[in-house]
């Protein structure tokens, strides 16, 4: 007697098909589990039988083959008890097998039949989807799967509830999906940015950031409001569409962090402490999960006091800052996560904090200075296309009673509008490179003067001057602008400050 039951593993953000094959054959009583079964799947076999048995079903006292097929695709954790258990019932008659043919089935048995919630969800259910079959998971896991159903999930909090709806006797009422508001803006509260007092150059720079996805680098002495601008910025970035919000709901699920149905429109905003380590910021693990980076995907990666982080663990964000995802190689395996974020990273000027500083003196000598900003390399300073000074503001400016900055909702109309521009070419200023580069960042003789002199009074890298023409670019599209101006150029290049600071000039004129 043989059944076949269908059920997904979960490989990165993926969820392969499984096909679970259940076969009784006469002999001594025994179960075994074949097809590159790990810890987790092999020891289902203890947990299938109690929960059969206290749900008041028989288990066969046969000889029971279970394959998991492909044999060379690894599985992993409990979710494949609920289908084992089914194909026992199935192959021994006490539920009809015909019944299985147009359903998936994911659940980790409790010792009393009780189905407990799994990681990666959500993937799953895209996947089953595409092959024509509605899923059947735990309960616990149906918040996050109505976010993706379309009545083809269902769920259930019992073996039993199970078996009833296979045999026709109590049918599961399909998942609805959830309710989401329009572009997510209003789903989450966040700061808002007239609550920053002074710093307009700093405000500027957070609204090119946002409007063309540009990753951006805060500067200056401690208390002076770094963080607080940066913790601003999810309130003036637009809502995910639907499709770039289920990537980042996928990669939430497969680390076992769903996110919540009111607010899975907003873009992630992750700021991992200064003593993570490269894995945590990367993924990793002997069966690799996602990293803060993966779970900043379509989103933002705060690094404060960016110096004090490893320094090997901040090179390790180079290539995927450049190609949006990263891949991490074990040796029965390679997962790929999405890892397309905005970084915004602040630092102070030394380690006392205190360069710079109109009236607390430094105590730092040249080389602690030097040594302390050397733990930021040139190529990842490259990939900053903004370093901004937040300077100390005065008592006036931080204390004057009814003088607050604009709004977010005011700074986030503007960011839309330039957003739309940017649809309009298909794709993120950020994300420009080659012919369409080109393109969209046309100069006339006296800007390319300009860059030309630029890049060298300041040693620009190819890449910082490419990142220069996208920086100018967005702030183009703020003004509406068809055309690039040396005004924008000249404003591009007046947030390079650390290029600035480290070139042999100072600001270049036409």
């Amino acid at each position: 007697m043989l059944a076949i039951v269908h059920s997904r593993a979960s490989i990165g953000v993926s969820a392969p098909p499984v096909t679970v094959e259940v076969h009784l054959s006469g002999g001594l009583p025994a179960l075994s589990i074949v097809g590159l079964p790990e810890t987790g799947v092999r020891e289902s076999k203890d947990r299938v039988r109690s929960a059969l048995l206290n749900a008041g079903f028989e288990f066969p006292a046969r000889r029971i083959t279970i394959n998991l097929a492909p044999a060379d695709l690894p599985k992993e954790g409990g979710r494949f008890d609920l289908p084992i258990a089914l194909g026992i019932l199935a192959a021994s008659g006490q539920i009809p097998p015909e019944s299985l043919e147009s359903h998936e089935f994911l659940g980790e048995l409790s010792l009393d039949g009780a189905l407990r919630p799994l990681k990666g969800i959500l993937p799953a259910v895209l996947a089953a989807r595409e092959a024509g079959r509605s899923l059947l998971l735990p309960q616990d896991n149906a918040e996050e799967a109505a976010l993706a159903s379309r009545d083809d999930v269902l769920a259930a909090s019992h073996l039993l509830s199970v078996c009833e709806h296979l045999a026709g006797r109590a049918r599961l009422v399909p998942v609805p999906r959830s309710e989401t508001p329009g572009d997510g803006a209003a789903a989450v509260s966040v700061a808002d940015l007239s609550e920053v007092r002074g710093q307009q150059v700093p405000r500027r720079a957070l609204e090119v950031a946002a409007a063309g996805g540009h990753n951006l680098l805060f500067f200056g002495p401690p208390g002076t409001g770094k963080s607080m601008l940066a913790s601003r910025l999810p309130g003036i970035l637009p809502g995910l569409p639907d499709e770039a919000a289920m990537e980042v709901a996928s990669v939430h699920s497969v680390a076992g962090q769903p996110l919540k149905p009111g607010g899975w429109r907003q873009p992630p905003f992750r700021a991992p402490h200064h003593t993570a380590s490269a894995v945590a910021l990367v993924g990793g693990g002997s069966s690799p999960r996602p990293g803060e980076i993966s779970l900043a995907h379509r989103g933002v990666l705060f690094l404060d006091e960016l110096p004090e982080f490893e320094r090997r663990v901040l090179e390790v964000l180079r290539e995927p800052m450049e190609t949006g995802e990263i891949s991490i190689s074990r040796a029965a395996r390679q997962v790929t996560f999405p890892a397309r974020f905005q970084v915004v990273a602040a630092m102070n000027p030394c380690p006392c904090g205190y360069s710079g500083h109109p009236n607390i003196e430094c105590q730092c000598t040249p080389a602690q200075v030097m040594r302390y900003r050397a733990k930021i390399s040139g190529p990842l300073l490259d990939r900053f296309d903004l370093h901004v000074e937040v300077p100390v503001q005065s008592g006036e400016v931080l204390l004057g009673s009814g003088v607050s900055g604009e709004s977010s909702a005011s700074v986030r109309a503007r960011v839309l509008a330039a957003r739309a521009r940017q649809e309009a070419r298909g794709m993120l200023n950020s994300a420009l490179s080659g012919a369409l580069l080109d393109q969209a960042c046309r100069l006339d003789a006296a800007s390319e003067r300009l860059l030309t002199r630029a890049m060298e009074r300041l040693g620009l890298s190819a890449r910082a001057l490419h990142r220069i023409l996208r920086l100018a670019r967005t702030l183009a599209d703020l003004e509406g602008a068809e055309h690039l101006s040396q005004s924008h150029l000249m404003e591009a290049l007046g947030y390079r400050q650390l290029d600035r600071q480290a070139g042999q000039g100072s600001v270049v004129s036409a």
